[in-house]
């Protein structure tokens, strides 16, 4: 992707100058006279750190830097940047063209952080892009999407790679293309800013804003600069404040203002809860007689056992790249079990080593998604915001594929938002800072359940609803062999046309687990080095970076190591340093713990999959954002 603005690291300093930049930009196409920079409204939170100079604590409760925009998008990947470039597409086309619309994004990159398999379905792209050529099918660069022309799905028993048929739902030949979903998303930040949205990479958010009667208004950016201990160091910069006639939550699965959402605004209220998979992935460059341009295939099987849900991958995209990758369900209930190498068995099976064999290695990358469907949609609105994509769940586990409905759900949320906000105040047009804020206060809290009644009309829901039975029929007594039989029947003659919707397990996928005592330890293969890494080798291969004298963004209760260990390790053994793809949890020996071991958080190695904050038995790891730009840098994925 050639570089441009969106590829710069921001800081909240250069934020802060970038935003008025933009308002320069714009005002020489106002009618009415605007000031030639942004004057900021200025609040102050006021925080009580122990041990804190007092010069120290002013400058940590200096005040905020504030912005007032129409829409502020919190995630820059396929659903946040399709709401922002609908968005834009209204306002230019029948109305003011003056909105602000403001997207946030805590990688350093657009697509920095973003991971998929993936293979998309193009008719989401026709529908934001309408006017838009393509001479293979889809309105993408032709270098970034490769035709499917070549399918199989297999179900691996020893050696062995027997052929099953393909429901429906997953056929692809033909009809879909294989991408690097982490390039698609920088070729759409650079379409959202030809349209005029403001895209701001590098920035992080750590919170939303609540008004006297708890609707959202906003979104404060993380203060960045800060030490370990609590302190500012020479590089402190404080976080702005985004006020927002709308926040659409556009964060992907599990993201932290999300969580708080959906709990503050009880959104999951007679809905039932999230079930997760974990989708581990690398990408290789292979030799030519094993490359197979256009070449997708799905298995199932080896290396999971029965009582997992799961399948692996691999797509041949590009020239001479294939993708290759496993997604395990994280409701499974034996502590011993190693995503991370369970991947790396899988490669060793012929129907993927033939392929890899004399390849190269060279990207990495993990991720949890959402495998609920329907039945654990919440609810998609609240005061003041709203949520699209992965932020609510809306994967087609059968399909594989989520992204065309993240996309979709973007432009439905887009269309109702316009709708509620294109005869209001043009923002542009003022410029007292004090009577935007006194306009803000004044104006009527946008609900938007236009926007949860479109779901329910829209192709997402009928799609989801025909494939509801499917993921949870793996969850019953038979395990995978049942929910085969099942999915089998319901996909090819059924179609989701029955009277009854099945249910997921009461516990979450944390407190489904079950004590170590229960299973023997499995004894994994030792990897080679050859189609199989270590842990280390693959988190070198994702760019993944926090600066060590940072506050750690992995919470245990107090950050006390020794009484975490003391309330998990005599019960699971270990179990975080087994789900977790990256090696950031690992236990020691220390003699002064009474269970002789204690919790060791390599916060550095962390590459952002909230995997920690789903499957901790105890749900008692809070994945926190750290420092805007921090994480990984991926590549290809």
């Amino acid at each position: 992707m050639p570089e441009k603005e969106i590829m710069i690291r921001f800081s909240n300093r250069n934020l802060v100058r970038s935003v008025q930049m933009a308002t320069l930009l714009k005002s020489s196409n106002l009618t009415v006279p605007t000031a030639l920079t942004r004057r900021f409204s200025l609040t102050c939170r006021v925080l009580n750190k122990a041990g804190l100079t007092e010069e120290e604590r002013e400058l940590l409760n200096e005040p905020r830097a504030r912005d007032y925009v129409d829409v502020c998008v919190v995630g820059g990947g396929p659903a946040g940047l399709a709401t922002a470039i609908k968005l834009k597409q209204l306002d230019n086309a029948s109305g003011t063209g003056q909105l602000r619309v403001v997207v946030l994004e805590k990688s350093s990159v657009l697509g920095g952080q973003t991971v998929s398999g993936a293979i998309l379905e193009p008719g989401v792209w026709k529908e934001l892009f309408p006017d838009e050529k393509s001479d293979i099918g889809i309105p993408l660069p032709k270098e970034l999407a490769t035709l499917v022309t070549k399918e199989h799905l297999k179900f691996l028993k020893g050696n062995w790679a027997i052929s099953v048929p393909e429901p429906s739902q997953m056929v692809n030949l033909g009809r879909n293309y294989i991408v690097s979903l982490n390039q698609v998303v920088g070729y759409l930040g650079e379409k959202a800013e030809e349209l005029g949205v403001e895209v701001y990479p590098g920035i992080a958010v750590s919170d939303l804003i609540y008004d006297q009667n708890n609707a959202v208004k906003g979104v404060i950016t993380n203060d960045a600069g800060i030490s370990k201990s609590g302190k500012p160091k020479e590089t402190f910069e404080r976080g702005m404040e985004f006020w927002a006639r709308q926040t659409v939550l556009a964060e992907g699965c599990h993201g932290s203002l999300t969580k708080n959402a959906l709990k503050k605004f009880e959104l999951r209220k007679g809905r039932q809860h999230q079930t997760y998979g974990l989708g581990i992935k690398e990408v290789w460059e292979v030799k030519p007689e094993n490359f197979t341009k256009g070449f997708a295939a799905h298995t199932m099987g080896y290396p999971l056992s029965n009582d997992i849900y799961g399948g692996g991958f691999q797509y041949h995209f590009g020239d001479g790249l294939v993708t290759v990758g496993l997604v395990v369900g994280l409701d499974y209930k034996n502590p011993y079990v190693s995503p991370y190498k369970e991947f790396q068995k899988m490669k060793h099976h012929p129907y993927y080593s033939k392929v890899l064999e004399g390849g190269k290695c060279i990207s990495y990358a993990a991720r949890a998604l959402n495998e609920g469907g329907l039945q654990s949609v919440p609810k998609l609105n609240f005061p003041g915001g709203v949520l699209v994509g992965d932020s609510a769940g809306f994967l087609n586990v059968p399909k594989i594929k989520g992204t065309h409905n993240a996309m979709k759900s973007g432009l439905l949320a887009a269309e109702k938002i316009f709708e509620s906000i294109k005869e209001l105040p043009v923002l542009e047009e003022i410029e007292d800072e004090d009577v935007k804020t006194e306009m803000f206060a004044k104006e009527p809290v946008i609900n938007l359940e236009t926007y949860e009644d479109s779901f329910k009309q829209s192709s997402i829901y009928k799609e989801l609803y025909e494939v509801r039975n499917i993921r949870p029929s793996f969850s019953g007594r038979l395990g995978g062999y049942g929910g085969m039989i099942y999915s089998g029947i319901d996909s090819l003659l059924l179609k989701g046309k029955v009277p009854w919707t099945l249910k997921f397990d009461e516990k979450n996928d944390g407190e489904i687990l079950e004590p170590a005592a229960n299973y023997k330890p499995i004894e994994y293969p030792k990897p080679d080095g050859v189609i199989s890494f270590d842990i280390l080798t693959s988190v070198s291969r994702t760019g993944t970076y926090h600066d060590d004298n940072e506050p750690c963004h992995l919470r245990v209760p107090d950050q006390d190591m020794v009484k975490y260990a003391e309330r998990s390790f005599p019960v699971w053994k270990g179990v975080e340093s087994r789900f977790c793809p990256a090696g950031v949890y690992e236990f020691v020996k220390d003699e002064k713990s009474p269970v002789g071991t204690r919790l060791q958080i390599n916060s550095q190695n962390c590459i952002h999959c909230k995997t920690c904050d789903i499957k901790a038995p105890r749900q008692d790891i809070t994945w926190k954002v750290p420092e805007g730009g921090d994480g990984p840098k991926y590549t290809l994925t």
